[in-house]
């Protein structure tokens, strides 16, 4: 069964009206295995490969792909890719596939999808496409997770420690700290949660809507996802000391709820940061300034996605209609 959190109707299989196009980034073809599975899944679906480099690049290849009128795109990279295809294809009869090329792959992994790019080729090659409702905040679709607060900040220090030393992963490490020694006190927000409103202080807003993400880092909130909602996870740290006791804790799976974290089940919800007319909201590991206050729904449009073969999606899980 999908473990996306997403809400899943009837399964149906791609109808061959266009091509299949496989979006992916030209770096993946300096990997051997990469390029393997990209090749693989262009053998097995049949399927043309379009490669782009960068942002405006990927842009570019998704405005190549509409014009080809597709029966599949298939985003093969990771979250962020898989992410920006997905906005691009909400609502339309083409239908979606993630081949997973990233480093944390949950969206793909939520579905059922094998970490081993290859295998996961195999598996959409035999697939069967359910209709899904994806998190849209301010209109932009997110597959994971989107937040303000600290984890945005990271990713805008990591972004410009890569800019000078390269994309090594003690950068990345080098990124937290110094975020975190930045840090000096928690924001003021307002959330309001299905009508109902409050005010709190929190060093970050986390907005799942992987139900796989979560459990990975022992989190609650997962039957919250699954039912077709937003788990809301308020990080309760106020000094810089509490703050890396949390990140700590996360890193061992040993967070607990009421203590790290507060949660907070949500259909739809409004976040107002105090002095704030645009925030910085992180989504799927992108990054972007954004109008507030952030406006958190399930889409009314549905994404058709290809799944791997199974047994149809559980019967509790509520339906896209």
């Amino acid at each position: 069964m999908p473990d996306t959190g997403t809400l899943p109707a009837a399964a149906a299989s791609v109808t061959q009206t266009g091509p299949v196009v496989i979006i992916t980034n030209r770096k993946s073809g300096r990997n051997s295995r990469d390029r393997a599975a990209v090749e693989a899944a262009a053998r097995a679906l049949g399927g043309e490969i379009v490669s782009f480099s960068g942002g405006k690049g990927l842009m570019r290849a998704i405005a190549q792909t509409r014009a080809r009128r597709p029966s599949l795109v298939v985003a093969a990279g990771g979250d962020g890719t898989a992410m920006a295809v997905a906005n691009a294809f909400l609502g339309s009869d083409v239908g979606f596939a993630v081949l997973p090329l990233g480093t944390f792959n949950y969206f793909a992994r939520g579905l059922g999808l094998s970490e081993d790019p290859q295998e996961a080729a195999e598996q959409l090659s035999r697939g069967r496409i359910i209709d899904l409702r994806v998190a849209q905040v301010n209109g932009q679709v997110f597959l994971n997770n989107a937040s303000v607060g600290i984890y945005p900040s990271i990713l805008k220090v990591r972004e410009t420690i890569y800019q000078k030393w390269g994309r090594r992963r003690i950068m990345a490490h080098w990124s937290v700290v110094k975020t975190f020694l930045r840090f000096r006190k928690p924001m003021r927000v307002r959330i309001t949660m299905d009508g109902d409103g409050g005010r709190y202080r929190t060093a970050l807003v986390f907005v799942a809507r992987s139900a796989f993400q979560l459990d990975r880092f022992g989190l609650e909130g997962t039957d919250v996802v699954r039912d077709g909602g937003f788990a809301v996870l308020l990080v309760n740290a106020r000094t810089r000391l509490e703050l890396f006791r949390r990140v700590f804790k996360l890193a061992l799976g040993t967070v607990e709820e009421g203590v790290d974290y507060d949660l907070f089940a949500a259909n739809t919800l409004d976040i107002d940061i105090e002095g704030r007319n645009r925030v910085l909201l992180a989504y799927d590991g992108e990054k972007k300034r954004t109008s507030a206050p952030l406006r958190f729904a399930m889409s009314d449009q549905v994404l058709r996605v290809l799944v791997p073969a199974g047994d149809a999606p559980d019967a509790t899980e509520k339906e896209a209609s």
